[in-house]
């Protein structure tokens, strides 16, 4: 969604000839700010989209609803988390966008508060659909393993299909991980937050099960981001 739809198609549209696309970056020959900035604000409609599915959460299985609550904190933490990474170390997608922006200290500081009060909104919101998942006794360890388990999961095959990708190792540790380990280092802490904080009234959610059917997507997503997007999709007209 970040690298494919927000930068890619706004790139296309704004009529760059060549892209070469990647999970860890999208090269085109046409650079604007609209492009730098349409990764994040792709991130953030489609979490709103997930949050709007998740209105009436009982029409779903466990596992989809699960899903459904990893997308929107996907797309929320990487979206909200790109704001606080530019900001501090001027580099990425929004020290792209404020390039030239004068003073520019200014504009920086206004990228770190931004990031700083949105990742925290963002952890509250993905806090309160995550809370059916609690166990109804309190104990935090089913928190700690549907939060930890993505994470985890996650920079493995950032680092795995980065090292593939056409741009050389230094964008794996500059964008791959970052965007990963990095922005969604808050669901490390989600579960300890949710400990002490009465978030949401939602109805709880049952035992969740394995879902073949998701193993299956799943491999089969993992298998063609790492060896199709992972070496580069480049396109030309």
């Amino acid at each position: 969604m970040h690298e494919g739809l927000g930068h890619g198609v706004t790139a296309w549209l704004s009529g760059a000839h060549i892209m070469t696309l990647s999970t860890v970056a999208l090269q085109s020959d046409r650079d604007t700010r609209l492009i730098s900035a349409n990764g994040t604000l792709v991130n953030l409609l489609f979490a709103a989209v997930f949050w709007l599915l998740l209105l009436r959460p009982r029409r779903y299985r466990p596992a989809t609803h699960y899903f459904l609550v990893l997308a929107m904190a996907g797309n929320l933490l990487t979206g909200t988390g790109y704001f606080l990474f530019s900001g501090v170390f001027n580099f990425g997608d929004w020290a792209a966008v404020i390039r030239g922006l004068q003073p520019h200290w200014m504009w920086q500081a206004g990228l770190v508060l931004l990031g700083v009060i949105t990742y925290w909104a963002s952890m509250m919101a993905i806090a309160a659909k995550l809370k059916p998942f609690r166990a109804a006794s309190g104990d935090s360890r089913r928190l700690l393993r549907l939060c930890w388990t993505p994470y985890v999961t996650d920079g493995i095959l950032a680092g795995v299909g980065g090292l593939l990708n056409p741009l050389g190792f230094f964008y794996v540790l500059a964008s791959a991980l970052p965007s990963t380990l990095g922005a969604n280092a808050g669901l490390l802490s989600l579960p300890s937050i949710m400990q002490w904080r009465q978030i949401g009234t939602e109805e709880p959610v049952g035992p969740l099960p394995r879902s073949p059917l998701w193993i299956a997507l799943g491999l089969v997503a993992s298998a063609i981001f790492i060896f199709v997007l992972g070496r580069g999709l480049t396109f030309s007209r």
